[in-house]
């Protein structure tokens, strides 16, 4: 049960000379579960030697049929964290390396009833008969496989997430396991990463409503169900509006309003974000062309949409011949972490795009990886500080001179600071002491329609002529 030292590396393979046929064709009288010393290569894992995803497979259907529903089958996935960093950063050898340790800890945390696989990648699964009790050993394993791990001269740091199903009468059959256990590895992923779940059938409720909106997803921009609305923003030392962001909406027929934060990395995550952009994109600049006043246009981008750059300028100049707009008036959000995926290209199409004659922006900063390189590798035209350091607690405990920090790391840079989420006068007056040039939030203005958007321009700022910026 103890954990191996970390500075062993060296591949531990047992003796597998000996023959097995499949598991299935075992006899009733057989115990497979203590059988992991016997397996023939078609059913071992070659980088680590544990059963592969076939012999998982004949495992699994064997013992759920040989079991009463009350036989005590657990089953654990196991999926490392952060482990991609790993690769990318170490290399794909210190990865397998890594991964061969991971197998040992996991055999030595394990009894003679309990069989470990890989399943691929950094997959494993650990399936327990004989009443085994799938959360003791998961809190164990979560502990076992987060210690520091020194490969080939490298301290690597991975953590695990675990996810537990039980079989029972309305979990008999192994997809079924298999499906549960997989929920549950996904809310304990959701949840923070480092941690176990076990399955609940709200689980699965979850998982269903989820596939019902990918699927609607997938029809809503056809069938017209989006929308824009614009939150204002306010310039601090002139009171004007100086622009808008755009905000996206998803009308459901019978849902209702779908959040954004439901919905957006759903369509991330099935490839729809990159049509949904280009409408936000084509839709903002033809609504903001006629406001008066002639304010700036915030559209947010996501990270996905700079995987396919080409695509993505191809869209920005679209969209602004298409409606007229002039390029100064559109402004482009980004958030920190699009600058961390491929530094290289998202800067190429950044400097096309300011070239173009686009501004951007570097939304919710000081919320991820902040940095001085990010803001020094691009001449941002904004920052927006997030609304986290504006209101709450965060607030209370030090985001004053968080909001100070970058405010004046903004004017000495310049570039203009706006900060999200004001709500008071008294948020309003704060930012504006820290050095805050604008402000966005309800103070000024729920979301509103574009239609509304002219008769707040015309409020503000008397029905100013139209000059560009």
């Amino acid at each position: 049960m103890n954990d191996l030292p970390d500075t062993e590396t060296s591949e531990v393979v047992a003796d597998h000379s000996m023959e097995s046929t499949s598991v299935a064709a075992r006899s009733a009288g057989e115990q497979p579960m203590s059988a992991v010393q016997e397996l023939a290569p078609a059913l071992q894992d070659a980088l680590t030697g544990l059963g592969n995803r076939r012999h998982f497979n004949e495992t699994i259907e064997y013992v759920l049929q040989a079991a009463r529903p009350d036989g005590g089958i657990v089953l654990l996935m196991v999926d490392l964290d952060r482990f991609k960093n790993i690769n990318d950063t170490l290399g794909h050898p210190v990865g397998d390396a890594l991964l061969r340790v991971v197998a040992r800890r996991l055999q030595q945390s394990t009894r003679g009833s309990e069989l470990c696989f890989r399943l691929g990648g950094d997959e494993f699964a650990v399936l327990l008969s004989k009443g085994g009790d799938g959360e003791v050993l998961a809190a164990r394993l979560v502990d076992v496989l987060s210690r520091p791990y020194l490969i080939e001269g490298h301290v690597a740091n991975v953590g695990a997430s675990i996810g537990i199903a039980r079989a029972d009468e309305s979990c008999i059959t192994p997809a079924t396991l298999i499906r549960h256990a997989d929920l549950a590895l996904y809310s304990a992923k959701d949840a923070g990463r480092h941690r176990w779940h076990a399955f609940a059938p709200v689980m699965a409720q979850r998982a269903d409503e989820r596939r019902d909106i990918e699927m609607d997803l997938r029809k809503a921009l056809r069938l017209g169900e989006f929308k824009l609305v614009y939150q204002p923003q306010l310039n601090i030392k002139t009171h004007t509006l100086t622009g808008v962001e755009a905000l996206l909406r998803w009308h459901h027929p019978t849902r209702g309003l779908v959040p954004p934060d439901v919905f957006i990395p759903i369509a991330e995550e099935v490839g729809a974000i990159g049509a949904i952009g280009e409408w936000v994109l084509r839709t903002a600049c033809r609504e903001a062309v006629d406001w008066p006043g002639a304010p700036r246009v915030a559209v947010n981008v996501s990270p996905l949409q700079f995987e396919d750059s080409d695509r993505l300028f191809a869209a920005v100049e679209k969209a602004l011949s298409a409606s007229g707009l002039l390029p100064s008036r559109l402004e482009i959000e980004i958030t920190e972490s699009s600058l961390l995926r491929k530094d290289k290209r998202v800067l190429e199409t950044l400097h096309k795009l300011r070239a173009l004659g686009v501004r951007i922006a570097m939304d919710d900063f000081g919320t991820g990886y902040s940095s001085l390189s990010q803001l020094v590798a691009f001449p941002f035209d904004k920052i927006k500080i997030d609304q986290s350091f504006i209101r709450g607690a965060a607030a209370l405990a030090g985001g004053g001179a968080v909001v100070r920090a970058i405010a004046a790391l903004g004017a000495s840079l310049g570039m203009a600071t706006i900060a999200e989420g004001v709500e008071t006068e008294a948020q309003a007056s704060m930012v504006q002491s820290d050095g805050c040039t604008d402000i966005q939030g309800y103070l000024i203005s729920r979301p509103i329609s574009g239609s509304q958007v002219t008769e707040m321009m015309r409020t503000f700022n008397n029905e100013s002529k139209p000059e560009e910026a």
